[in-house]
């Protein structure tokens, strides 16, 4: 006579009074087979004495014609909670190693994981000097590459400013000696340039030998 159910997380046990039956493993090698595999328990192996409840099988696998509910000849079982299970076993681990560190071991075994964990925590920190001035040499090298980008950044930002403050003039003394209708310098020219006078942009062409230009907003 059955006991319990060999489902993981069933709790289905025999009881004459409840209307659950309990069906044993097939004797035909590929049903036992798929059985097995359904069950999903790890080294399952199961003997003439496991059984499975009715819960884990549809309603369509079985034969009411007779005065007993049996199982077809073709039923698999196909309804489990997997995820329950999962659940339970993964709260029990849980339990399980917050038991174990509440009681930390004591020797060098503790020592060697201690300073294993720190290494962990502190994983920016450099094992060795050779690393480390390594590591700085690289971050040198770094720093003077991105110092020649953006000196040649703002050489061509110098030079296009410049290149900005001829074309204004020119334009500018254009218009001024009527070689231009008035107002074009404010459709060709960007806003920061032609509200400035044409008095401002030659002082700043004979100051802008040597001296950086201020960045003009296009």
């Amino acid at each position: 006579m059955p006991t319990n159910c060999a489902a993981a997380g069933c709790a289905a046990t025999y009881n004459k009074h409840i209307n659950i039956s309990f069906h044993r493993f097939p004797l035909d090698p590929k049903r036992r087979k798929e059985w097995v595999r359904l069950v999903r328990r790890k080294n399952f192996v199961p003997g003439k004495h496991t059984f499975l409840c009715s819960k884990h099988f549809e309603a369509s696998c079985f034969d009411l014609t007779g005065q007993t509910r049996r199982l077809k000849m073709d039923a698999v079982p196909t309804i489990f909670d997997f995820c329950t299970h999962i659940k339970s076993m993964k709260l029990k681990s849980r339990s399980l190693l917050k038991k174990n560190d509440s009681f930390p071991p004591t020797g060098p075994w503790n020592l060697k994981s201690n300073s294993q964990q720190v290494l962990l925590e502190h994983s920016y920190a450099f094992r060795n000097p050779m690393e480390a001035k390594k590591r700085i040499i690289k971050l040198e090298k770094e720093i003077a590459s991105l110092r020649r980008k953006m000196k040649t950044c703002l050489q061509r930002e110098r030079r296009a400013t410049q290149r900005w403050i001829k074309a204004t003039c020119l334009v500018k003394s254009l218009e001024a000696n009527n070689m231009l209708p008035k107002g074009l310098s404010e459709h060709i020219l960007p806003t920061a340039l032609h509200d400035l006078p044409l008095e401002d942009f030659k002082l700043l062409q004979q100051d802008q030998q040597g001296k950086p230009l201020p960045v003009l907003q296009v």
